[in-house]
């Protein structure tokens, strides 16, 4: 058994059971992936794909378990490989956060900043996505950490540790109706044509719950990909926003205005998200301290044993 060939079991699953879009991604050859995987399954004695006229249609049920367990061990080895670069480079390595577009444009800036400052030897890299994405980005070992809401799927494998909330706002044009109301009500957002989140961030299913509970159909127009794409169509006119509060920025935005929103709507929650077996250097958990002050180092190491 080669560790490759775990690799090829966990890519041709985080791709849909499609075999040419893991050796897309591998940078290798279809032909290639399909005989290590037939390698694999004649080792072990059992099919770890289910097979359709030889086209993958998905996990049998000890593949399931493959899966779980070649995480885990590729996430060791990853693990081990970080502890070597410890040992050799105590001020330098890299540092990899997956993140949402709210977070890497409104709240990692001065953090970013000030662990730059701290760790000018440390090579940063931001990967962005939906909620879900990033904490598949840290599960395949892309990333060493995703900083961003609520997922639309559980990971087992991940331990989820939560840092702050991020409260809702109504973003209007400069002389919106709604402006004149001091405190609106989910009837008097529902007046309006409403932009909120893509389906993927639970910005969007926290307002559709809001409206939900209280009986009333908003008329939500599209759901963009991004707080800046929503402003954008704020802007022209085209309706109303609700997003998170952090991303209306007054001394930039002088055209739109923001309502407090926080008595209509659930806030989000703001959380870290690592392996559970990762090693972590010195510079990831000083990030994660600088990020969240109540996440010692001490506070982490108890999660991450917790979870195991």
């Amino acid at each position: 058994m080669k560790l490759q060939q775990l690799r090829y079991v966990l890519e041709v699953f985080r791709h849909g059971n499609h075999i040419s879009n893991a050796a897309e991604a591998l940078h290798t050859s279809q032909p290639g992936i399909s005989k290590h995987l037939q390698q694999l399954e004649e080792e072990l004695g059992f099919e770890v794909f289910a097979r359709k006229r030889n086209r993958i249609v998905g996990l049998t049920e000890p593949g399931e378990e493959v899966v779980a367990i070649a995480q885990r061990v590729l996430n060791d080895i990853d693990s081990l490989k970080r502890l070597g670069e410890e040992l050799s480079s105590r001020e330098g390595g890299s540092l990899t956060i997956a993140t949402t577009h709210t977070q890497a444009r409104y709240v990692l800036p001065q953090v970013i900043e000030r662990f730059i400052r701290q760790h000018p030897k440390v090579q940063l890299h931001l990967r962005q996505g939906n909620p879900t994405q990033i904490c598949e980005m840290v599960e395949a070992g892309v990333a060493d950490l995703a900083v961003g809401t609520e997922t639309t799927r559980a990971f087992p494998t991940l331990v989820r540790m939560d840092c702050f909330e991020l409260e809702r706002s109504i973003i209007t044009k400069v002389g919106h109706p709604l402006l004149k109301i001091r405190k609106p009500t989910l009837r008097d957002v529902a007046a309006y044509p409403i932009i909120t989140h893509d389906p993927a961030f639970s910005g969007r299913w926290k307002v559709i719950d809001a409206f939900k509970r209280a009986g009333i159909t908003p008329n939500i127009i599209f759901g963009a990909v991004d707080a800046d794409v929503s402003k954008t169509y704020v802007e022209l006119g085209l309706g109303i926003a609700v997003m998170t509060s952090v991303s209306i920025d007054r001394q930039k935005d002088k055209g739109l205005r923001a309502i407090d929103a926080s008595h209509l709507f659930e806030p989000s929650m703001t959380s870290i998200s690592l392996r559970i077996n990762a090693y972590l250097r010195n510079h990831t958990f000083d990030f994660i301290r600088m990020f969240a002050p109540h996440l010692t180092r001490d506070a982490v190491r108890a999660a991450l044993q917790e979870a195991r």
